[in-house]
């Protein structure tokens, strides 16, 4: 049964669909079989792992019209890595939602049936706690948190953790914090400092050892349709995506840390 790690945060510009594709691409490489879910409208997960959605076959489908989640699944140009992607439909499936019968567990139901099939589950969520992330919420064993190295990286959190607290209360018990992540982090700027010290602080062993730094080469990834890994198998976000996958799988050591340690090898041979 695989684990459902789903990747939130209200606030937008914090690097949560980077953290997502990195992540899923990083899991790959350590030969976990890992599905990316896109279940944010603009698709950006969907487009920056190379995929183009074919109508009728994405989250939209699974969601609204209860299409079969195997259907829509797209294998990648990564062994291992296989995405269920979005469309730009999903915009109006907020609405769409409200009159549907169990509509905080779709997601959930969905992924029921094809969960033995991965190691892995990444989701990506809108920058929002609509009904969208609430399904990825009640589906999930637990959340990913980017928090960025910049001013206000606080702000709107306390609102996204009673959000998950509600969630466990009446839709998924099980929910758990996987980890916050620090991301956007500029060694050269004293707040970035400050901000690591502050996150720390309030949330003590459940901030990941891993910060993501700026990385042009991170940014440039997505333009060209490729995760980090298959852009730049060198650069500081190669690396740092790796340490986190590292880090999720030694929380998650029921399915094993071991491959992940001949990343660099596996790495050379795959760009």
């Amino acid at each position: 049964m695989s684990k459902v790690i789903v990747i939130a945060n209200q606030k937008g510009g914090v690097g949560k669909t980077t953290t997502a594709v990195n992540l899923a691409a990083s899991l790959a490489v350590a030969e976990k079989r890992t599905l990316l879910v896109d279940v944010d409208p603009q698709a950006n997960a969907t487009s920056g792992i190379g995929i183009s959605p074919l109508e009728g076959r994405t989250i939209y489908e699974v969601l609204i019209d209860g299409l079969n989640i195997g259907s829509t699944v797209v294998e990648t140009q990564m062994p291992f890595l296989s995405c269920v992607p979005s469309h730009i439909n999903l915009v109006g499936a907020q609405i769409e939602l409200v009159a549907l019968e169990s509509r905080e567990q779709r997601l959930a139901l969905a992924l029921q049936t094809i969960r033995g099939h991965y190691d892995f589950v990444v989701v990506d969520c809108p920058p929002s706690l609509g009904l969208l992330t609430l399904n990825a919420l009640t589906a999930a064993d637990s959340v990913l948190i980017p928090v960025q190295c910049e001013y206000f990286a606080l702000e709107g959190l306390g609102q996204l953790f009673s959000t998950i607290n509600l969630v466990k209360k009446t839709l998924n018990p099980n929910l758990d914090i996987e980890g916050v992540l620090l991301t956007m982090f500029d060694s050269r700027l004293r707040l970035s400092n400050q901000i690591v010290d502050e996150v720390k602080r309030y949330f003590g062993n459940k901030v990941f050892k891993t910060i993501i730094s700026r990385n042009i080469r991170l940014s440039e990834a997505p333009s060209f349709g490729k995760p980090i890994i298959l852009y730049d198998a060198i650069c500081s976000g190669t690396r740092n995506h790796m340490e986190l996958a590292k880090e999720v799988l030694a929380n998650n050591d029921a399915l094993g840390v071991e491959s992940i340690t001949h990343t660099s090898s596996v790495t050379s041979t795959q760009v």
